[in-house]
């Protein structure tokens, strides 16, 4: 699968993902800046998975509409070292990815 991070989420968790899926960060991607909307416009079709430690993007995008899986991490802080225990996770629900929906995981 083809994984992009927002810009919220520490470029190190990238690793957690690899060599099994392909997982770029915004920047790598070339599409720093972009605001979300803009953004989940550019990206679908190019990724399949969106990660995001934004707490209220369910709130300011309208997800079902975007053919891309979306996943919240709810983590105490964006800090790699509150986020990347959330991997296993999200690996273990792996199979509950869907375009359109929003995946938590806390």
């Amino acid at each position: 699968m083809r994984i992009l991070l927002d810009e919220c989420v520490p470029k190190r968790l990238k690793r957690s993902f690899r060599p099994q899926h392909l997982a770029l960060t915004v920047p790598d991607a070339g599409l720093a800046g972009y605001k979300n909307g803009l953004l989940l416009r550019r990206i679908v079709g190019k990724f399949d998975v969106f990660i995001t430690t934004d707490k209220s993007i369910q709130h300011q995008q309208r997800i079902a509409d975007y053919a891309i899986s979306f996943v919240l991490l709810r983590a105490r802080s964006n800090d790699i070292t509150d986020i990347e225990p959330l991997v296993p996770k999200l690996l273990a629900r792996w199979g509950e990815l869907a375009p359109g929906k929003l995946l938590v995981i806390q």
